[in-house]
């Protein structure tokens, strides 16, 4: 009884192990991300305010507003010009006391920072979201799920034609088409915004078959079949401008990496033994080589959203990228921030989910030791 007992316990402790390696891994990576997050929301803030300048432009404009409108309104018409001016004085230091204007930049920076990373975004200055909204974190959250749906198909798209492509090219080295792909792989140099320029010009002006921007026709159609259509033919374009911009720079390097794990010593092994080359390519090709390809996908994918704000404004769409672009225009110091915060935590994400990824996939990765 006793060495049974101790058969079933010893995979249970083996369990325990791996689950407290995994979760000491899990929280020094969030640790560190967060680290980065904090540091680069940090010096957008400091960037986006212009070391406190931008807070005393918004000073002479809140002055600037107020004297406005005490002297448009006809309820201080019979006030001498002194004591018209003593209350636009008092309205301003209110209002300057609201704002914590009267601080030192360095601990209004703080706050910011503060407010930032729990997504306390505060109030736009300029800009509004289409239901009116002023609060920026309404205004952003309208404009994610675009931003999440143009880039996550595009993506996922690449990812599934890159694997599938480059295992067949991988069983046809040296072939017209493997060639082919070699030689269109520099095309990828090229950001997705520059074939998007193009394919405007041939698809929506040369051949008008496809809108040239927007999300949606205007106005929108009723019913989710016509919407779900209309949505469709506008993110063809855009879609299509990042599948070019990406898919010959990955089935190149994905091919490379099933070459090498094509020519391992197990793989002959396998051949020999007169597996089915389907299962071969499954089992011995394409598990080993997941891993890098992941790493490889992800930094693609952190590229992609570093490049949504050209793409974007090119195609006119709706997400975040626009909304940063028109917000640096109207110098929206909350919506530039806010905007900026959101994007670090969509690249932390990634970067977090490759490293547990990574660990998975990867058994020769060992989390939590040295």
């Amino acid at each position: 009884m006793t060495a049974r007992d101790g058969a079933i316990t010893a995979p249970a402790r083996g369990f325990l192990r791996d689950l407290r390696r995994l979760s000491v891994f899990t929280a020094k990576r969030l640790a560190a991300l967060f680290l980065t997050v904090l540091v680069g929301v940090y010096l957008t803030i400091l960037i986006a305010n212009m070391g406190g300048q931008v807070d005393e432009l918004r000073m002479v404009q809140i002055q600037s507003t107020i004297a406005e409108q005490v002297r448009a309104d006809p309820a201080f018409f019979d006030l001498s010009p002194q004591e018209r001016n003593e209350l636009i004085q008092r309205q301003v230091q209110l209002e300057v006391e609201r704002l914590r204007l009267d601080q030192p930049f360095i601990v209004r920076s703080v706050d910011y920072l503060q407010q930032a990373i729990r997504l306390d975004l505060g109030r736009s200055e300029h800009m509004h979201s289409d239901r009116g909204a002023r609060e920026v974190y309404w205004i952003i959250v309208e404009r994610l799920p675009a931003t999440l749906l143009l880039f996550g198909t595009a993506n996922l798209l690449v990812f599934f034609a890159s694997v599938f492509i480059a295992l067949g090219l991988s069983r046809r080295y040296g072939s017209a088409l493997d060639r082919s792909v070699i030689a269109l792989a520099p095309s990828s140099a090229a950001p997705g915004w520059f074939y998007g320029i193009f394919l405007i010009l041939l698809f929506a002006f040369v051949i008008p078959i496809l809108p040239a921007g927007g999300m949606v026709d205007v106005p929108p159609p009723e019913g989710t079949l016509a919407y779900a259509a209309s949505l469709l033919r506008h993110m063809l374009l855009p879609v299509t401008a990042m599948f070019i911009s990406t898919i010959f720079i990955s089935i190149y390097s994905w091919r490379t990496f099933f070459l090498i794990h094509s020519s391992e010593d197990y793989v002959e092994m396998a051949r020999a033994k007169g597996l089915p080359s389907r299962l071969i390519e499954r089992r011995y090709v394409l598990r080993p080589t997941l891993s890098p390809i992941i790493t490889s996908f992800a930094l693609m994918l952190i590229g992609l959203w570093s490049g949504a704000i050209i793409l974007e404004q090119v195609f006119n769409w709706p997400g975040l990228g626009t909304l940063l672009f028109q917000a640096i225009g109207h110098r929206d110091t909350p919506v530039i921030i806010g905007t900026v915060v959101i994007f670090a935590y969509l690249l932390a994400v990634t970067v977090f989910l490759l490293d547990i990824l990574y660990a998975l996939l990867d058994p020769r990765v060992r989390v939590g030791t040295g």
